[in-house]
C-alpha cells in the first residue's frame, strides 16, 4: 500500500516536472510570441476569421 502511494506521488512529480519543462521550453523558443497569428492561420481565404462555416453532420432520414 505504501509503495503504491510512493509510486503515485513519484509519477505525479515526474509528470508535473515534464509539463513545467515543456512550458518553459515553449516560452524560451518563442512559441507564445504571437498567439493570434497562429490561431488565424487555420483559416483560408474562403473562411473569414471568426465566422464559423462548418456544420454538424445531420443523419439522413431514409
Amino acid at each position: 500500500m505504501t509503495a503504491g502511494i510512493i509510486l503515485l506521488v513519484f509519477g505525479f512529480v515526474i509528470l508535473s516536472g515534464s509539463a513545467l519543462l515543456a512550458i518553459c521550453w515553449a516560452a524560451k523558443s518563442g512559441q507564445f510570441s504571437n498567439i493570434t497569428e497562429g490561431a488565424a492561420s487555420i483559416f483560408d481565404q474562403d473562411e473569414p476569421v471568426g465566422v464559423p462555416t462548418d456544420r454538424f453532420p445531420v443523419k439522413n432520414s431514409q
